[in-house]
């Protein structure tokens, strides 16, 4: 789960990693208190999980309390790279700022462990600066046990070439950062600008967390933090039924068994929707291994309830559960649907392979519903399920 700037300025004061004062808000006129709580002059920060706010406007100075309402005014509702505004962060002022600097911590999956990041060079997009300058951008790994103590704080600081003046500031600021990604179970912590101002201080001027949703048994305090305003409704009902769904921008709903038949599925689907118009899969859905009569009919109503749909490829591969009690799931599936009154118009494409795949090909023949074809090949079913799809 990413996080809005404001939400990961609340997580870094709360791990005493050094932050501006800010509050956010979501209508114009609440910006005047919260500038005036902020010494009358204030920075309307667009609330958006996207970089680019600048470029596009949504960050503002404001001398007085009216001038940040006239900002907040101009910027709540804005639409930037699709992302619409619905919150704005009233920050407080940064003393003048001396240098600006990038430090973060993340999962290097790659090399199953976790890497520092950090660079004298803060401030822009650290891709930029990774492609066009590589040695300005430290990368140190971090031992799990081990974890990150003022001397391998220290260590980040030196490779990164911090400054003399700054390097102590730095170290301590690293130190904290590690323990509010560790206490937060996070993917990601990363700030950007750290910046040295005026008066010597070294300060947080904006971070970006990404939380691992797989920890929220352990942090219920999580779920405040979700963005229910800009959440998909489907992805919303599939992750209260406990399916792991992700939407897509086309036009054939996906249903697999297991994460990588899943994604095999989309790309399939893709390559033969080129023969079919550009027709591309709608989602991605891994019913998991437990394909039951209620998750498959589970699954099918968030599939067929999306208004992009306009067929469906049920591709699974038969193991722990055998391809014949998938079928009798599908077959169920339907009933059950049938039966809530939710009536299925959408062409079914299934494939059945693995164990006891004949006998639950034979389950679905024998049922002869008339919106379910059973195509035996994945590449054929995709195929079909691409054609049914164009043709609506």
């Amino acid at each position: 789960m990413d996080l809005f700037e404001y939400q990961a300025r609340d997580l870094f004061a709360k791990h005493d990693v050094p932050v501006l004062a800010g509050e956010v808000i979501d209508t114009p006129e609440a910006a005047r208190a919260a500038t005036e709580r902020l010494g009358g002059k204030s920075v309307v920060k667009a609330q958006v999980k996207v970089g680019g706010r600048g470029k596009a406007g949504g960050v503002k100075l404001a001398a007085t309390p009216d001038e940040a309402v006239a900002r907040a005014t101009d910027i709540l509702g804005m639409d930037i790279k699709g992302h619409t505004v619905h919150k704005v962060m009233i920050a407080e002022t940064a003393p003048e700022i001396v240098e600006e600097y990038y430090v973060s911590y993340l999962l290097d999956r790659t090399n199953r462990t976790f890497l520092a990041m950090a660079s004298v060079q803060g401030g822009v997009e650290i891709e930029v600066v990774a492609e066009e300058n590589p040695e300005a951008l430290a990368k140190v790994p971090v031992n799990a046990n081990e974890g990150v103590s003022i001397e391998k704080a220290r260590e980040i600081v030196a490779q990164a070439k911090f400054p003399a003046d700054v390097a102590e500031q730095v170290a301590e600021i690293l130190v904290t950062l590690w323990d509010t990604f560790v206490k937060e179970d996070a993917l990601l912590v990363e700030v950007n600008p750290l910046a040295k101002v005026a008066d010597g201080r070294v300060i947080a001027l904006d971070g970006k967390v990404s939380l691992d949703e797989n920890a929220e048994f352990r942090q219920p305090e999580h779920e405040a933090l979700v963005d229910h305003d800009s959440a998909n409704p489907l992805e919303a009902a599939a992750k209260a039924k406990n399916l792991n769904y992700v939407k897509l921008d086309g036009e054939v709903g996906i249903i697999g068994n297991g994460a990588g038949l899943v994604m095999s599925t989309l790309d399939v689907v893709a390559y033969a929707g080129e023969n079919h118009g550009g027709v591309k899969p709608a989602n991605f859905l891994d019913i998991g291994g437990g394909a039951s009569a209620a998750v498959m009919a589970n699954g099918l109503e968030i599939i067929l309830g999306d208004p992009d749909v306009k067929s469906v490829f049920v591709n699974v591969f038969g193991g722990i559960t055998a391809c014949d009690e998938v079928a009798n799931g599908i077959v169920q599936a339907l009933q059950l649907l049938a039966d809530k009154g939710e009536e299925v118009t959408k062409p079914l494409v299934v494939r059945l392979d693995g164990n006891n795949a004949e006998l639950g090909r034979k389950i679905l023949s024998d049922a002869n519903h008339p919106l379910v074809q059973r195509v035996d090949t994945m590449d054929g079913a995709a195929d079909k399920a691409a054609e049914l799809a164009a043709a609506k």
